[in-house]
């Protein structure tokens, strides 16, 4: 058994861990009610946006200015992955890391395929396995705003316009509940027509033309589809964290009560020992 000195020192260390995980528990929490309502308030209207997107898409051609609905042979592939800048969010990042792997090795296995990181995790993860890391915007959390992402977002769109790419994907956590994060696997470009789009394309009326709203709506909808994406990751983020530290504060909280009673059990025996150590000289001088 460990001695008292060595047991009262892991007990005051994982006393110290627990205060630190019950903190950043606090911080995740209050930072998931902002992030929550922010993704909660955007997912109707991006639904909303991404609905009329791929109907409008599906009654035009690229002559007409749909060059975002052009279907080609998938030889380049750009993978957009997000996932955050720091870590102890259990398996937050590494969900995503591991799906976007798994598609370079087995579906896109005969593609060349890129990578643009948002989130310093997958970001550092990738270019050290020497993946084909493209860009990286982990800067993106420090000022999380709709201009910022349609920056990367009209980066995104003009590669593939430009022939550069004949697939983009977007991977990220979906925000459930603070328990449970949907890993997704969207396609962002080119635009996919609805199955149905006979039945959806008479629903509406162009004013003024088709070109105009193809110029306007078409790139605000994927601009707005990317930023809905990165709201779900942070707030995904700050759910897995905050669970994540709940546990770890659990545990500490058992491995402490633990050690306290293996404290308890060596200091009982000690005194015994010492105990016995006296009555035994005793009866020794008796002797």
């Amino acid at each position: 058994m460990a001695n008292l000195k060595e047991i009262r020192i892991r007990i005051t260390s994982v006393g110290s861990t627990m205060q630190i995980t019950s903190a950043m528990k606090m911080v995740s929490a209050a930072k998931l009610k902002r992030a929550q309502d922010a993704i909660t308030q955007m997912r109707p209207y991006a639904n909303k946006l991404t609905e009329l997107l791929v109907n409008l898409s599906s009654t035009l051609d690229s002559s007409e200015g749909g060059d975002y609905s052009e279907k080609r042979d998938v030889k380049k592939v750009l993978l957009v992955t997000i996932t955050s800048n720091r870590g102890l969010c259990g398996g937050f990042n590494a969900n995503i890391i591991k799906k976007a792997k798994s598609l370079i090795i087995n579906e896109y296995k005969d593609a060349q395929t890129d990578i643009l990181s948002i989130g310093k995790k997958s970001s550092e993860d990738f270019t050290k396995n020497g993946f084909n890391v493209l860009s990286t915007h982990d800067e993106l959390y420090s000022d999380l705003t709709f201009d910022n992402t349609s920056e990367i977002a009209q980066r995104i769109m003009d590669a593939f316009t430009n022939t550069e790419y004949d697939k983009v994907v977007v991977l990220y956590n979906q925000f459930k509940n603070a328990a449970t994060q949907i890993v997704m696997n969207e396609q962002f470009l080119p635009i996919e027509s609805p199955e149905d789009s006979e039945s959806t394309i008479g629903d509406y009326i162009f004013e003024p033309n088709q070109k105009d709203i193809v110029e306007t709506l078409i790139p605000k909808s994927l601009k707005t589809h990317l930023f809905k994406a990165v709201l779900d990751s942070y707030a995904s983020e700050h759910g897995a964290r905050m669970t994540a530290m709940h546990k770890a504060t659990d545990n500490a909280g058992e491995l402490k009560k633990e050690l306290t009673l293996s404290y308890n059990k060596a200091r009982q025996a000690a005194i015994t020992n010492e105990i016995l150590e006296i009555v035994g000289g005793a009866e020794a001088l008796k002797g």
